[in-house]
This record gives C-alpha cells, structure tokens and sequence, in this order.
C-alpha cells in the first residue's frame, strides 16, 4: 500500500505571493493538485501546509491535514512530517502543489509501475528526464527523515541513482511548474 504526501508549504519568494492560491482555469494550484492526487487510489493521503486554507481544503479530499509549522526551514520539515505520517506504507509518493497539468492517469501509471518495481524509487519524468512526484519505498523513510533545510528528495536519489525508475509522463505539460506569475499564463 503506497500513501501520498502533498507538500503545500512553500512561501512562494519567486513567486511574490502564495501561488498555492493562485488560480489556474479557475481552480487554486492546491485544489488542482488534490482533484489530481485523491482518486488515484493511494492508501493514506496527507497533506503538509502551515496554510488554513490549504490545510480544510485537504480536508474535503479526503488528505489528513498536517499543520507544518517549521515550513520556513524549506521543503525537508515538509518531507519529515509526511514521513512521520506513513508508517505501515510500502511507499509513499511527494507531490507539490505548482505542477497544476498533473493527470491522475499519470500518477495511477507511477503507482503501478511502482508496484511492479519492487524496491525502486519511480519518478514521473518526460523523455528521460526526472521530474516530479517521485514514490520511495519505506526503506528509504529514515534517510528521507533526517533530511534538513530545504534537501529534498532528490538528495536521497543522489545517493541511490540505481535505485531509480523513470515513468513516462502523459505530456511534458505534466512535469511543467509554477515558479513565477509568468508560468501561469503559459
């Protein structure tokens, strides 16, 4: 059983704004991410934000929502509450809000390829370049807990490059963030 941690926590500097409300199509970059992630069919979904906001809106996804108050320290306080919350998981995928052309087909192909994987770490990606959400398996959960500041996972992958497996994405739409106001026009 694999579960999902949405991490919703970034301040958004490049931004110049919380882009998790900034709209795109008319739906909030968070909500476009749980309409995504929730039927996928994961056996636990929680979702990591110091935003109230974000935070009831998980709620209605059906995300556990996990207050993080140690957001400001970057994307590993984010990634140890996640971890904290996934015990009993064969694997847990990480998302983040700012891919808003993330298809739900495509995170059911990255779970089941995970599931065929055995142990290996499966990242979405676009004609063999690694993006985002990446599933770990549990024997990766301390390392990725003893992650600090703003290392993400791609720390861990570093470590453990043959470990990887990369799941061809629908579209490189799919794998396309939001970083600027720019990015939501394109």
């Amino acid at each position: 059983m694999v579960g999902c941690v949405l991490m919703a926590s970034g301040a958004g500097r490049r931004f110049g704004s919380n882009k998790l409300l900034s709209a795109v199509e008319g739906v909030p970059l968070h909500r476009r991410a749980m309409a995504a992630l929730a039927p996928a069919g994961f056996g636990r979904l929680v979702v990591c934000s110091p935003y109230p906001e974000v935070l009831s809106a998980g709620a209605e996804y059906g995300f556990r929502p996990l207050d993080n108050p140690g957001a400001g320290e970057g994307i590993a306080a984010s990634i140890r509450l996640g971890v904290a919350a996934m015990d009993g998981m064969d694997g847990a995928l990480f998302a983040v809000c700012d891919q808003p052309w993330l298809t739900t087909e495509s995170v059911r192909r990255l779970l089941d390829a995970f599931s065929d994987a055995g142990d290996a770490i499966c990242a979405l990606s676009w004609r063999g370049t690694r993006g985002s959400p990446v599933i770990f398996p549990a024997c990766f959960f301390g390392e990725l807990a003893a992650l600090t500041g703003d290392a993400g996972g791609s720390a861990v992958l570093r470590r453990h490059p043959e470990r990887l497996r990369l799941v061809e994405a629908s579209s490189p739409r799919e794998l396309m963030d939001v970083d600027t106001p720019a990015d939501l026009s394109r």
